[in-house]
């Protein structure tokens, strides 16, 4: 298994930090951010099974991670 790597995802992970600390932490907020990292991770696999990113969630918790938002509503709803 490779070393994680502290830069792959870096900036998408930084991205889901700023957006939780802007909205107040409510991650419902946020979901586009989340989004992007899972993106980012997906393709670091696709790319490179052993693949390992700090910011990036195990391969098998990043499928289950990704199937869940797909069957699940997680747009982010506007709070008033």
């Amino acid at each position: 298994m490779a070393e994680p790597s502290p830069k792959v995802c870096h900036a998408e992970a930084c991205a889901i930090q700023d957006c939780l600390w802007r909205t107040g932490y409510n991650e419902r907020r946020c979901s586009a951010a989340i989004d992007a990292l899972y993106a980012c991770c997906k393709k670091m696999y696709d790319q490179d099974e052993g693949a390992r990113a700090i910011a990036c969630p195990e391969p098998g918790l990043l499928n289950i991670k990704l199937e869940q938002r797909a069957r699940e509503k997680v747009d982010a709803v506007r709070m008033r």
